[in-house]
């Protein structure tokens, strides 16, 4: 299966989210590991990007960023990929609704879905290949797809955050821990641009992936791989419904503010307040779990 219909878009977004300048080098690994999928068609998105004169390709150095991401998708000679890249992604998110409301069987068929979502064969692929990556849908042996049956039900929703409250604030813990300025720089302006008006104006996406990126990079300071596996394995995993929850951002500026003091506690070596704040901050969405379990009651009819 090819990720070319979409994976270039996700790039850009990513991108966004991050808030890298132009200019920025975009190492091929990394973009694989932050989109989990392998380097080639990571490569051959950059590739197309450039083509768009969205990257620049410097031999032997890698892509470069060359426009302002914001406004990417606006680039000459984009309109046509991108019209398809937000076809995928609506799509996307309309499959993702209609799974969460019950409407989808746990089995279905690649004849169903482009009846039912109007798709052509490349955009179909697109998103199976979004969804079988994200953990929430796989090929079976032989013939056909399944949902899995993890985390499409509140309670397994709040299971993953009692795993997390159990794994972050130890890796803070850590012998060694270490973030770097450059991250901790970067992770104070996601959070700023929130306060400063995008938790009303971003997508889902974006802020989905601000927030698995915040925790991700706190994670990834201890230099420890078994917290690091695991937390890139449960926000994989989580996705669906952390996407459901999102109809409800009444909670983000309280988040965003926590985020803030974490960061602040870090940069001063502060790791045992550290890890007690983080356990506050999990436990307090642990708390307003019971609001994201009556949106997805109203959804889908499921126990809360």
């Amino acid at each position: 299966m090819s990720l070319a219909p979409a994976l270039p878009s996700q790039i850009l977004q990513l991108l966004r989210t991050e808030g890298l300048e132009v200019g920025a080098h975009l190492p091929a690994q990394w973009l694989a590991d932050r989109l989990r999928v392998s380097r080639s068609p990571v490569n051959q998105a950059l590739e197309q990007l450039h083509g768009r004169g969205m990257v620049r390709r410097e031999p032997n150095r890698g892509y470069f960023l060359a426009t302002d991401p914001a406004q990417a998708d606006v680039a000459p000679g984009a309109a046509t990929d991108g019209s398809q890249d937000n076809l995928v992604t609506r799509t996307y998110f309309r499959l993702a609704d209609d799974r969460l409301r019950g409407e989808l069987p746990d089995t279905f068929t690649e004849a169903m879905l482009r009846r039912r979502y109007g798709l052509a064969p490349a955009q179909l692929q697109a998103v199976l290949t979004r969804i079988a990556h994200e953990g929430w849908g796989r090929k079976k042996p032989g013939y056909g797809w399944e949902f899995s049956p993890m985390l499409t039900t509140p309670e397994s929703l709040l299971q993953s955050y009692r795993l997390r409250l159990a794994i972050e604030p130890a890796a803070l813990l850590e012998p060694g821990y270490r973030l770097e300025r450059a991250v901790l720089e970067r992770c104070r302006a996601a959070e700023l641009h929130l306060l400063a008006g995008g938790i009303e104006t971003d997508s889902a996406d974006q802020l989905h992936e601000r927030g698995v990126r915040f925790h991700e990079s706190l994670v990834e300071g201890s230099g420890n791989p078994f917290f690091i596996d695991t937390m890139r394995r449960v926000n994989g995993v989580r996705r669906l419904l952390s996407y459901r929850s999102m109809q409800d951002r009444s909670r983000y500026q309280e988040h965003c503010r926590q985020h803030l003091q974490l960061l602040d506690l870090l940069e001063r070596e502060r790791n045992e307040d550290a890890a007690q704040a983080m356990r506050e901050h999990l436990g307090s969405t642990l708390r307003n779990l019971a609001r994201i379990s009556e949106i997805l009651k109203q959804e889908k009819g499921v126990p809360a």
